[in-house]
């Protein structure tokens, strides 16, 4: 079976336009050693993200009746934000598919929240192109617009820790910076949160602001137990 086809088994939609999901699932920097910048998936990537967002702006709509649009706007961010999109990916094993130049690949590609979210988007616009909008509609439902309290968590998680460790502890919550690597165009941090002395929780990204919310989510997952 090739890459394409296990990949189209996997999210239970068969395109007509093969050309489409190669697109999609193609890396500007696996482009680039080809010279070959037009077959990219960014262009798919802008289309896919005006796609998710009047999806998951009706979805919202009309299953939050009470909320106001602020809430709404921001409930919205919290579905549709980078850490978000990229761990939506790991049940289609997206990162498995895309297309990455040997620099990508080498320093971790397959795994970068940046990238990840990025050919999500592109894929989305690639259904949307290819099948229509139900279509398109149909797959953000079955793999984005789930579990939505626990995605508002991870997206809340430094409000919401900082409030649970003000009310329930005497020490204080900070956060401590493990590891930083990579060259300046492509960090990596490592933070880990802590109350008083003790660790409760780790996290990395591409900013120390990204690592800092993985480390308290990981850390509300902790201590909610």
């Amino acid at each position: 079976m090739k890459k394409q086809e296990e990949f189209e088994k996997i999210i239970g939609y068969t395109f007509q336009n093969e050309t489409l999901l190669r697109q999609a699932l193609t890396h500007s920097s696996y482009a680039n050693e080809r010279h070959r910048k037009s077959e990219d998936n960014e262009r798919l990537e802008f289309l896919g993200d005006a796609v998710l967002e009047l999806v998951s702006s009706e979805f919202l709509f009309l299953n939050y009746p009470k909320l106001s649009e602020g809430d709404l706007t921001k409930l919205r961010a919290s579905l549709v934000c980078e850490p978000t999109l990229a761990a939506c990916t790991a049940q289609m094993q997206l990162g498995d598919f895309v297309r990455l130049g040997r620099g990508e690949e080498q320093t971790g590609g397959r795994r970068r929240k940046s990238i990840l979210s990025d050919a999500l988007e592109a894929v989305i616009g690639a259904i949307y192109l290819d099948g229509g909008f139900t279509n398109a509609k149909e797959f953000i439902l079955k793999f984005i617009l789930t579990d939505i309290e626990h995605k508002k968590l991870f997206y809340d998680s430094k409000t919401i820790l900082q409030e649970f460790v003000q009310g329930n502890y005497e020490e204080a919550l900070s956060y401590r910076l493990l590891e930083e690597s990579g060259p300046d165009h492509n960090k990596n941090f490592t933070v880990e949160a802590r109350i008083g002395d003790r660790a409760i929780g780790s996290g990395s990204g591409r900013t120390k602001k990204a690592a800092e919310q993985e480390a308290a989510y990981q850390a509300l997952l902790l201590l909610k137990k």
